[in-house]
């Protein structure tokens, strides 16, 4: 049961206030630890991991002092990954081992997997030695693969046992896993053949077999397999568990339900974040982290700057006679580079959720080509009777309407073909997209009003 928390400790959003949080940093730098023990004593393992998060970086390090050994695997694993790291560097190698070991596999893998190599060595060698086996095994899977989000901590029976014999294997067994729904059904070289839930075993007479109630029909996720890959399977087929197997088809671990939670969350913002170049984009991240991720895309966007400004330059002499232009092109661009955005946004979601395929692109790329058009028309109406309205020279309201039509296709397929393009030829559409969808719409929207423009002979 889940402890409840005192009203005045949360806002309305049930997050620790923040004079909860002043009180706890008070007290620990006035050195009443007792105090703050005793305020941070009643608190869910998620609240105090908020805690740690919602206080300022430099106490951070006090307060987990004071609060020695309240500060267990639960708390570690609902706490974010820099602010864990920084904890981690406070404790010693033997604490760090003793929380790993209260912690399922993967949780335990979560906390020692971004430490550095020299304090990983040390507190392994502080593990028990199935401990240390079941870790380092997981730290030889690929990063963000199945083998490292398994828990190694299942319930497995033979095929010819009896319902009757399940429930006694799980009542004389103290050391089997607490927390499980489903119960694997294995042939003799251990390959999981079936899955029985508890419910299921519960309801069913103890003479039946067990091959008689197991559901043969499963989705195994093998160990090397992308924990997007793994979310999008539990998204698809309502799973609460799923077992993990090896090469040879073993049974090697199981992936539950609430795990998928955290990978989708965390797939979701990287992707949303990476559109933007803006690295992990997490507060508790260390400024020269972000400093280096930033300034990195910026360097990146700096050439294709270079070449919208390279077309614009190709008008100067227009743009210097009629100056009006130069108010007006940017608003082409602009409106461009959200269209593509939009466009880039709804295109790098549906690949990464696996709507959009080989099969339905061509159909994706009309329909956004569709969308495309009719926006454009509506905004090139829009815009065109109010730069009349403004200006007075319908030659030049025709120009900005056209070109606004045209950035509008340019930004509805730039926005679609590049990131399907780059994920054809394996590149992360969400990482690279951005870049070339606005050189698209920069480029060619200040090309074409400023094309138009001459062609229509304004600024002559």
């Amino acid at each position: 049961m889940e402890k409840t928390i005192a009203e005045p400790t949360h806002d309305e959003d049930n997050r620790l206030n923040s004079d909860f949080v002043s009180a706890v940093v008070d007290a620990v730098a006035d050195g009443d630890v007792e105090g703050a023990r005793a305020l941070v004593a009643p608190l869910h393992p998620a609240d105090i991991a908020d805690l740690f998060e919602l206080a300022p970086g430099d106490r951070r390090k006090a307060i987990a002092s004071a609060l020695h050994g309240m500060i267990d695997g639960d708390v570690l694993a609902e706490m974010n990954d820099w602010v864990r790291d920084e904890l981690m560097e406070a404790l010693g190698p033997q604490e760090v081992a003793d929380i790993a070991t209260m912690l399922d596999t993967d949780d335990a893998v979560a906390i020692i997997e971004d430490m550095d190599a020299a304090d990983q060595r040390e507190v392994l060698r502080a593990l028990a030695p199935d401990d240390r086996a079941a870790i380092e095994e997981a730290l030889g899977y690929p990063e963000e693969s199945a083998g490292r989000l398994m828990q190694r901590d299942l319930i497995a029976v033979p095929e010819h046992l009896s319902v009757g014999d399940v429930l006694d294997y799980l009542r004389r067994n103290e050391d089997l896993t607490t927390d499980f729904w489903e119960i694997y059904v294995v042939d003799p070289s251990h390959r999981p053949i079936g899955t029985c839930k508890l419910s299921w075993i519960l309801r069913t007479p103890r003479s039946v077999a067990i091959a008689d109630v197991m559901a043969r029909e499963q989705t195994l996720i093998p160990v090397d397999m992308d924990q997007e890959e793994v979310a999008l399977r539990f998204q698809k087929y309502a799973l609460i568990s799923a077992a993990v197997i090896d090469a040879a088809g073993r049974l090697v671990g199981m992936i539950t339900v609430d795990d998928i939670v955290h990978i989708i969350q965390e797939e979701a913002g990287e992707d949303i974040l990476r559109l933007s170049g803006a690295g992990e984009g997490d507060i508790n991240e260390p400024i020269r982290y972000t400093v280096r991720t930033r300034l990195t895309w910026l360097l990146i966007n700096l050439p294709t700057a270079m070449l919208a400004a390279t077309v614009v330059g190709l008008f100067d002499e227009r743009i210097a006679k009629y100056a009006v232009l130069a108010q007006l092109m940017g608003i082409v661009s602009g409106m461009g580079g959200n269209a593509g955005t939009q466009t880039l946004a709804v295109v790098v979601r549906a690949l990464a959720t696996n709507q959009l395929t080989s099969s339905n692109s061509v159909r994706m790329i009309m329909r956004e080509l569709r969308i495309a058009a009719a926006n454009g028309v509506a905004l090139g109406l829009v815009v065109g009777a109010g730069c009349y309205l403004w200006s007075g020279v319908p030659g030049l309201a025709i120009v900005f309407a056209l070109a606004l039509f045209i950035n509008n296709i340019v930004a509805g397929l730039a926005g679609v073909l590049v990131p399907i393009t780059l994920d054809k030829m394996n590149v992360d559409p969400a990482v690279s997209s951005s870049v070339f969808v606005t050189t698209c719409t920069d480029s060619l929207g200040f090309l074409s009003f400023l094309g138009l423009a001459a062609m229509w002979g304004l600024g002559s």
